[in-house]
């Protein structure tokens, strides 16, 4: 196993930092500035198309909450990379050698990242009167284990951070696409942890896996992998897409499954096999959610998509020694348990739009 960081060359990184710190402190200042007559555009927008629901000017104030937040992560980035010297110090835990970085540098930069999520999580909350439930909180107690995300919006980023590293202390490694990097806090905090930015389409599929299935070395108890088998959000229209794609690429079995999905993408075995090919022994969580859907874009939240939405959570742990030790039967393993995520999310949509039972009439 290698020891080497998972550090990307530092000359790139601080030249896309010195843009994207200055674009988005910029519009922080711009939207201060502009703010009062910013509502009262949004208001004006709202009445005129008669939404009561305030959709354009909850929009406005989530817009406020993700800037501020964003300037403020990176503030507090800084002070602790100036309060720690560039993070030198003791390296101990297997996150900390993995990263290359001191045991309290990096744990530091950890509940920066559990703040950061969590004011933007419960912020949303509020805002837009979100209700979250969450099912199955003792699966995620404690690590090692990897964990498949079904993905459905860019809410649904934030759930791990708030409801497992901010509940319960695992430091999760997470796999996330590299244009996530244009965010600030994304970059500088998330290339301090150990997680891998993969980049799509690069041509170079084995060496992309081969990163990924770094992070599953020197696990602890307090650590865990996050993956998105899809890969990308859902949408009708991308589950159609990539279904057809599948055709004839697929085994008979597994492409049946995969048309049966309704409200998820198949998986997409690279990353998932690659990581459970490497799995020395931990166990696999599974994470199925609802409440997100329609509201995959800043036009859906726009529309109001996101207002009094209840999010319900699901998680469901498989024990290591449950999951099939060759490649063809782990791959059937997995497709089965999207189809379980996939009926979860059926049987809750369907609850959800069910009519509110009548009362019983007392005596």
């Amino acid at each position: 196993m290698s020891d080497a960081p998972l550090s990307p060359p530092r000359w790139r990184a601080w030249a896309r930092r010195a843009t994207t710190i200055t674009l988005y402190a910029s519009a922080w200042l711009l939207l201060l500035a502009t703010l009062p007559a910013l509502a009262l555009a949004a208001a004006a927008t709202d009445a005129w198309r008669g939404d009561r629901r305030w959709p354009t000017l909850r929009c406005l104030a989530f817009a406020l909450l993700y800037l501020s937040c964003e300037v403020a992560g990176v503030a507090a980035a800084g002070v602790l990379w100036l309060a720690t010297a560039g993070g030198r110090g003791r390296v101990s835990t297997p996150a900390a050698r993995l990263s290359g970085l001191s045991d309290a540098y990096l744990r530091a930069n950890f509940r920066l990242q559990c703040w950061w999520a969590c004011r933007l999580f419960h912020g949303a909350e509020r805002i837009f009167g979100l209700r979250t439930v969450v099912s199955g909180d003792a699966a995620v107690r404690s690590g090692p284990y990897l964990l498949f995300l079904r993905h459905a919006s860019i809410g649904d980023t934030v759930l791990p951070a708030v409801h497992i590293g901010a509940r319960h202390g695992i430091m999760l490694r997470y796999v996330m696409k590299r244009e996530l990097l244009w965010d600030p806090c994304l970059d500088i905090v998330g290339n301090r942890l150990p997680n891998y930015f993969v980049q799509r389409g690069s041509g170079d599929s084995g060496r992309e896996i081969a990163a990924v299935q770094r992070l599953i070395e020197q696990l602890g108890p307090n650590d865990g992998v996050l993956l998105y088998p899809e890969g990308t959000r859902f949408s009708p229209a991308k589950r159609e897409r990539v279904v057809a794609r599948l055709r004839g690429a697929l085994p008979a079995r597994l492409q049946a499954r995969a048309e049966r999905l309704r409200h998820t993408l198949p998986p997409r075995l690279g990353g998932a096999l690659g990581l459970l090919e490497k799995n020395p022994g931990a166990d696999v969580v599974f994470c199925a959610h609802t409440g997100f859907e329609g509201a995959a874009s800043v036009r859906d939240l726009l529309a109001g998509a996101l207002i009094g939405r209840e999010v319900r959570v699901a998680f469901w742990r498989v024990p290591f020694a449950s999951i099939p030790r060759d490649a063809d039967g782990r791959a059937e393993w997995l497709y089965a348990h999207w189809q379980r995520i996939d009926d979860w999310v059926d049987a809750a949509l369907a609850a959800a739009a069910a009519p509110p039972r009548p009362r019983a009439l007392s005596a």
